[in-house]
């Protein structure tokens, strides 16, 4: 029986291996060691969370979490290789190689009711770290489709809440009172768009209806969280459906303001996040590198441009300076909603600040552009906007044309090329002076 309500003594609906599709072929061989052996010593030993949840899906799980009865400390004891984190609550993180393997202790209910130190004004849980059993575990987790627990014991997965008929129907329904929940961590309404989005779930009626009017809580959640919640949301290979889902509940205006405000305004603008989005979701497909850089240039763009273009009204600069100081001051804005490391705002802004320079396609200053730190991903932004008729078609060309040239090739491209398809400008004559003599 389904039980998305208020922790109580309900049993588990316990599903047998031969009932669902989990298989250990799909369990990386690290967390099977960590899994058995926690299960010899006489510890109960589950996994738990978007592994299973992936794996009933057949989607390759690569994240994958373990839960135990075992306190951290008798984790430690039993892996060499293990290390304790955190201060909220603590986590032993298990390591094979490069990969991590994190258990957790069982924990209690998050809904402290008699205890108001527990959460903020706003209902946010600020205290979480209290050891339970698996019956009260299954409680603190957000979605039904993230509480399937699957026993190294028997191979059988336990289900409290119907997240296995959930997983099933493709359904996103949050575990207890949605509202509360969204107080509780604003960060699952990012979560719910998300799966949404990954997943091609459909996110269930009392979580669409529980997110009306509460997008503003975000503005409480750390802005450094936020950034990570970024780097899921559009650097995982669905941040194209990711951010209709974000703009379709009012949640993208929440992260980036000045964005939203310019996508709602000029469509050219859209189309062109809409191609850097998909552009990104391909890369990541095809297992080719993503920066969070490029794409929170492309979110910024815009609001950059019109910035820029009254401070050159304002005082006499170049286009590449007055870029370069409107992204500064925009990066500055938007630090307030996410915490955007100086690691990615200083090549962002020098991304932006180079798009005057591929106007000029004559002389040294022209051809030294090539050998810029930043050239690569500039003429990446610069060649996403001829495709949407943001840039000249024929500047992408030439661009193109003359990474392929040789060095005399591309001397002569640059000594002789004035503008693309255009005509050769003739040098000017230095005049000589008169000598006065007749």
């Amino acid at each position: 029986m389904k039980n998305t309500g208020n922790p109580g003594s309900a049993a588990p609906k316990i599903i047998p291996r031969p009932d669902h599709n989990v298989s250990r072929n799909e369990i990386s061989s690290a967390a099977l060691k960590v899994l058995y052996r926690l299960h010899k010593a006489g510890y109960q030993s589950f996994l738990v969370g978007g592994g299973v949840r992936d794996a009933m899906l057949d989607l390759h799980p690569k994240d994958f979490d373990i839960a135990t009865d075992a306190t951290p400390e008798e984790v430690r004891s039993l892996f060499n290789n293990c290390r304790l984190i955190g201060r909220r609550f603590r986590l032993a993180h298990i390591r094979y190689g490069r990969e991590i393997i994190e258990v957790a202790t069982f924990r209690a209910s998050a809904n402290h009711e008699d205890d108001d130190e527990a959460h903020d004004r706003e209902g946010r849980i600020v205290r979480d770290n209290v050891y339970g059993t698996i019956d009260e575990d299954v409680w603190r987790r957000d979605f039904t489709c993230n509480a399937l627990y699957y026993n190294i014991a028997d191979f059988s997965i336990w289900d409290y809440v119907g997240g296995f008929e959930d997983v099933q129907n493709k359904r996103l329904v949050l575990i207890g009172d949605a509202e509360q929940r969204l107080r509780e961590d604003p960060v699952r309404m990012l979560r719910a768009v998300r799966f949404a989005g990954k997943l091609g779930f459909t996110i269930d009626d009392t979580v669409v209806k529980a997110m009306q009017g509460q997008t503003g809580l975000l503005a409480n959640v750390p802005a450094a969280r936020l950034f990570d919640e970024f780097l899921k949301l559009f650097q995982s290979g669905f941040a194209a459906p990711t951010f209709e889902l974000l703009r379709e509940h009012a949640l993208f205006g929440e992260l980036f303001p000045a964005t939203e405000q310019e996508l709602r305004e000029d469509e050219k603008f859209l189309e062109f996040v809409r191609a850097a989005l998909q552009n990104s979701d391909k890369r990541v497909a095809d297992g080719k590198s993503v920066t969070p850089m490029f794409l929170l240039g492309v979110f910024m763009w815009l609001p950059v441009r019109k910035l820029a273009e009254i401070r050159r009204a304002e005082e006499k600069m170049s286009e590449s300076q007055s870029l370069n100081l409107a992204s500064y001051e925009i990066v500055a804005q938007q630090q307030r909603r996410i915490s955007i490391p100086k690691r990615f705002t200083v090549p962002m802004r020098e991304m932006l600040s180079l798009q005057p320079r591929f106007t000029t396609v004559r002389g040294k200053r022209a051809m030294n552009l090539l050998e810029h730190r930043r050239f690569r991903a500039a003429y990446d932004f610069m060649l996403l906007q001829s495709e949407v008729g943001l840039a000249d078609p024929a500047l992408a060309k030439f661009w193109t044309d003359v990474q392929k040239q040789s060095p005399d090739e591309r001397a002569k491209s640059f000594e002789l090329h004035s503008t693309p398809g255009g005509k050769r400008r003739p040098r000017r004559r230095r005049r000589r002076k008169s000598s006065g003599a007749s």
